[in-house]
């Protein structure tokens, strides 16, 4: 007789388990030598701090025995961000934390896409950038090179640049939602679509198409890309050579501000994780700071070094 679990989770039996424990070590390794202090938050929050994030409805909901609202979080980012500014207000930025911790998304339908993640990431918060998103990407690399990736790329882009632009050239609120919804579902033929409608100067619609390596910059008009290109300046070679600049880059969580990233490995259908600057975020909780991080999922890792 079967007895079904929810869809979008499974059961990780002894083998599999000590494979993944020790790809958590090895990142915990990394994170804890780089200053990352590791933190727990509770799995539930409440649904009014989450919302803060702006990235939708939690997957699941619950109503405790006092009637209280509560979802599970949709990653780590929000609930440390709530830690940074309430339990250390009394302390100087900036803060370093690290994770290894579950989190629960909403799915497409018929994707195959797991509701349950089991994440592991940092979170820098108050350094702004082009330092502190340089400092993380450094740390998310070494923690690539430890758990024995290779042939791993990152790709990093802008969430401002675009929107920018398209504030500047006068474009709608509708017209600029369509524009964005077509880089976040990655629909490259739809973007085309968007951008060849609005008629929009040929310099502005060409941005979200470039990709490649830091030449690309000069092609963005004004000075919309100086942080991106200071950043990459602070970047260690080895580091460096692993970036490829795409700003047609889009992340669908609500809550980023400047340069954001995701790493791919080959034959990976997605990426193994992503990140970036989330510099309004704090202030949602009441202490503007500015703040980066990154989450790497540990069953992805699993299954890049499986097929390597």
């Amino acid at each position: 007789m079967m007895h079904p679990i929810p869809s979008g989770t499974r059961d990780v039996l002894p083998d599999e388990m000590r494979e993944l424990r020790a790809i958590e070590n090895a990142l915990l390794g990394v994170f804890d030598d780089a200053g990352y202090g590791q933190i727990a938050t509770p799995a539930l929050e409440f649904e009014s701090v989450l919302a803060r994030g702006e990235s939708g409805p939690p997957a699941y909901r619950v109503l405790d025995d006092h009637g209280n609202v509560l979802g599970l979080r949709t990653d780590m980012t929000i609930p440390i961000a709530r830690v940074a500014a309430t339990r250390y207000a009394a302390s100087d930025p900036p803060y370093r934390f690290c994770y290894i911790a579950n989190a629960y998304r909403q799915v497409r339908p018929h994707r195959g896409q797991m509701r349950e993640l089991r994440q592991a990431g940092v979170e820098l918060i108050g350094s702004p950038a082009p330092a502190g998103t340089a400092e993380v990407l450094e740390v998310l690399c070494r923690a690539l090179d430890a758990v024995g990736m290779r042939d791993y790329r990152i790709g990093l882009g802008s969430a401002s640049i675009v929107p920018a632009l398209l504030d500047q050239a006068g474009v709608s609120d509708g017209d600029r939602e369509a524009v964005l919804h077509e880089l976040v579902t990655r629909d490259f033929v739809g973007l085309e679509r968007e951008l060849a409608r609005l008629g929009l100067d040929e310099r502005i619609a060409r941005v979200p198409l470039l990709r490649g390596g830091p030449a690309v910059l000069d092609e963005v008009p004004g000075q919309a890309g100086s942080l991106l290109g200071e950043a990459i300046e602070l970047l260690s070679a080895p580091v460096r050579d692993r970036v490829i600049i795409d700003l047609g880059l889009a992340r669908d969580l609500g809550y980023y501000t400047g340069s954001i990233f995701e790493v791919y490995a080959p034959g990976l259908g997605q990426p193994l994780g992503g990140g970036g600057r989330y510099d309004e975020l704090l202030g949602r909780f009441g202490r503007p700071l500015p703040a980066v991080g990154f989450a790497l999922s540990i069953d992805g890792l699993h299954e890049a070094l499986a097929g390597a």
